[in-house]
């Protein structure tokens, strides 16, 4: 028998080629936590930084979580796990803070300093001696950094670098809200049912909730809403907090604390007090009563995210008093205990007390005259708009209008309006595009945060959020949430990298393909700032022509007012004059349809159908040639796709190319639509070359989704 020897190089270049072309399928569920086998020479590299792992001092619940990664991520990239030590030797794998390691910085003032610019959350990654050993070294103030490090340092490991680094969050609260019911139900979902198994808790614990942890504690999420702010009494009755407990357990070591969103009317609700009025002392006391129960059974609770007078939910505008009376006596309540309250802006009029002019108006008239009313221990979440997690909106006004009370930015991870986790949009880009934004009070929209909290997109699926590349969105939520100065295409490449290969013939196409994701949905869907465009309640497919809602602005028409001679929500002087809650500069800027940026056109002016736009077509013109953009973007999103086969396992590229057929049609389907009803409203012919629709307009008005994700 002849036999062939292959030079050891080139055998390890085949080797590498053929586990990336025919990679084992994969179902998800390891999100960017996959530590897959690195290639040989990398192997070699690792290997001599992490012949043993050292953690000086008495483990903690918080180290513990730290070792296991690591040793769970080496073993997955190396073949084998390193052993822990108690002595440094040349190659050591280190943790050490100053406590655990007083000689660490004792004759290095260079490194006590930059540990010292840390906090408590930070770490620094570098190749050092201590001891008289060549080291890598994962240092940090406290445990949780230790932790924050380890996954910093696997992560760099895995996709190739593992250089000097330091890194320490901008924002102290970085948080994940989830719409989860009771029963398990959750939402606007569609990434499977809620992960929380409330029925089965606190003795039923799910391995998901520590898996759960682990992929937030690697992002430096701090902390996580359990329930929906559509809230029900019941989860601060005692059973409900011994269910909570049980999960506070799981998270603590990896520096998670947990939350509740509390229903205003809890105490009255429950028949235990007369009222809910904020200044009645039998309901101050019994909120005093209550956080006092549930810090006995959780030492580190979070506090109360509340939503009051909105959407039918009881607020203490019911008795006539302030958001601020509302949310100061909750925050009495837990402040002893130094808890906080994250108090809602998003609100919506009274029903029957419909605002005259515009629903983007009202957030700003009621929060603005109470800057500086609030107490310390409360903040004010705001979503990133003034209506509702639309595919694209302007930076909500209140960011830089509320300089004396601490603000949240309130991101959506769920896609509520673009499409689910049915349709590619990734929008680590959205998240850029708003914290960048310049507020023309001397801060960016990012420099005017205490915190961020991101509506999470988690659920029972085994992918955990109904379709992979929706993963990327709650990667690039904690990234930013961490450094909201981050860049969304680099936090994009680290994604993509970790999730499914560091090799750039995959990596880069899939970056490519995400960065042009979210504008491709914008304009199939809501084109030059159209808004809230979609159908009646489930918040599925298009729907423009909807006018017979019992509240005007729950209407698509309320918002794009097209008619016979244009159309757009005008917010100028002229209109109802929303640009005034800007600052004076903006507003200047806004005020003329000509030096409005394109994307916001139709948010801020409405316009005649032939206003000529700067490409030199028609307004008309322009919105059919940004539909049948968004239309040829989706078909290059699944061509680009289609051409990474042979580099993609064959369970994950199947899955996410049905997704993206689908998403064409759901693309055409919102094109056709909405030119059948603006060429009816407008009067006007296609231009030459413009297909016309599959189906005449009554067509798409017949469409029904009555079971639609979160619907029932």
């Amino acid at each position: 028998m002849m036999r062939f020897f292959l030079p050891a190089a080139l055998a390890g270049l085949l080797l590498s080629l053929a586990a990336t072309v025919f990679a084992a399928d994969e179902d998800g569920y390891d999100l960017w936590l996959r530590y897959r086998p690195l290639e040989r020479a990398a192997q070699t590299t690792l290997k001599a930084q992490t012949r043993n792992i050292v953690l000086p001092g008495a483990p903690t619940p918080t180290t513990d979580a730290a070792l296991a990664e690591l040793q769970r991520g080496l073993k997955g990239m190396l073949g084998q796990a390193p052993a822990t030590a108690a002595t440094t030797v040349d190659g050591s794998l280190l943790l050490a803070t100053p406590s655990r390691l007083p000689s660490l910085t004792a004759a290095d003032a260079a490194l006590r300093a930059d540990l010292a610019a840390l906090g408590d959350e930070g770490y620094l990654l570098r190749q050092t001696r201590v001891h008289g050993h060549k080291v890598t070294l994962v240092a940090a103030n406290s445990d949780i950094g230790l932790l924050y490090g380890a996954f910093a340092w696997l992560r760099g490991a895995a996709i190739g670098g593992t250089a000097a680094a330091s890194s320490a969050p901008k924002l102290q609260l970085r948080l994940l809200n989830h719409w989860d019911n009771l029963d398990r139900s959750v939402e606007r979902g569609y990434s499977g049912q809620s992960i929380w198994d409330w029925w089965g808790l606190p003795e039923i614990k799910d391995q998901r909730y520590t898996d759960y942890a682990r992929a937030n504690a690697s992002l430096g999420i701090n902390g996580t809403v359990l329930n929906n702010v559509n809230s029900k009494p019941e989860v601060l009755t005692a059973s409900f907090i011994a269910k909570t407990a049980a999960v506070a357990d799981i998270l603590r070591p990896y520096g998670i604390k947990v939350y509740l969103s509390a229903r205003f009317s809890t105490p009255l609700e429950l028949h235990e007090t007369s009222t809910a009025d904020p200044l009645a002392p039998e309901v101050q006391q019994w909120w005093k009563n209550k956080a006092d129960e549930i810090y006995k059974a959780i030492p580190d609770f979070g506090g109360f995210l509340v939503k009051a007078n909105s959407e039918g939910q009881p607020g203490p505008q019911d008795y006539h008093r302030t958001h601020a009376d509302g949310a100061n006596m909750l925050a009495a309540a837990v402040a002893p205990h130094k808890g906080i309250v994250m108090w809602r802006a998003f609100v919506y009029a009274p029903k029957g007390a419909h605002l005259a002019d515009d629903r983007a108006k009202q957030a700003y008239e009621e929060f603005k005259p109470l800057d500086g009313k609030f107490a310390a221990n409360v903040l004010v979440q705001v979503k990133n708009g003034a209506i509702d997690f639309q595919p694209r909106e302007p930076f909500h006004p209140l960011f830089g209008a509320m300089p004396k009370t601490p603000l949240m930015m309130e991101f959506q991870i769920t896609k509520e309006y673009l499409g689910y986790s049915t349709d590619m949009a990734y929008l680590g880009t959205m998240y850029e595009e708003t914290l960048e934004s310049d507020t023309h009070t001397g801060k960016t929209v990012a420099q005017t945060l205490s915190g961020m909290a991101g509506v999470a997109n988690i659920g029972s699926d085994r992918n955990w959020s109904g379709s992979h590349f929706d993963q990327a969105n709650w990667y690039a939520y904690g990234r930013l949430a961490w450094n909201p100065q981050a860049k969304a295409r680099d936090i994009a490449a680290e994604w993509a990298a970790l999730t499914f290969s560091p090799d750039r013939r995959v990596a880069g196409p899939i970056v490519d393909m995400m960065m042009i994701s979210r504008e491709a949905v914008v304009n199939y869907m809501t084109p030059l700032g159209l808004h809230h465009m979609m159908g009646t309640s489930h918040h599925h497919g298009p729907a423009p022509w909807v006018d017979n809602l019992e509240r005007p602005d729950w209407n698509p028409v309320y918002y794009h007012r097209a008619d016979r001679n244009g159309i757009g929500f005008n917010r100028t002087a002229s209109g109802s004059n929303a640009l005034e809650q800007y600052a004076p500069e903006i507003a200047r800027q806004y005020a003329d349809p000509r030096t409005t940026p394109e994307q916001l056109l139709l948010w801020f002016h409405h316009l005649p159908w032939d206003y000529a736009m700067p490409s030199g077509r028609t307004l008309w013109a322009e919105l059919l040639a940004r539909y049948d953009k968004g239309v040829a973007d989706t078909r290059q999103l699944h061509a680009r796709w289609v051409a990474l086969k042979p580099l993609i396992d064959a369970r994950r590229y199947a899955d996410v190319e049905q997704h993206l057929t689908r998403q064409i049609n759901n693309a055409v389907l919102w094109r056709d639509a909405c030119v059948a009803y603006f060429q009816s409203v407008s009067g006007l012919p296609l231009p030459p070359g413009v297909q016309p629709p599959a189906h005449p307009l009554e067509y798409y008005k017949a469409l029904r989704y009555p079971y639609a994700p979160g619907r029932g």
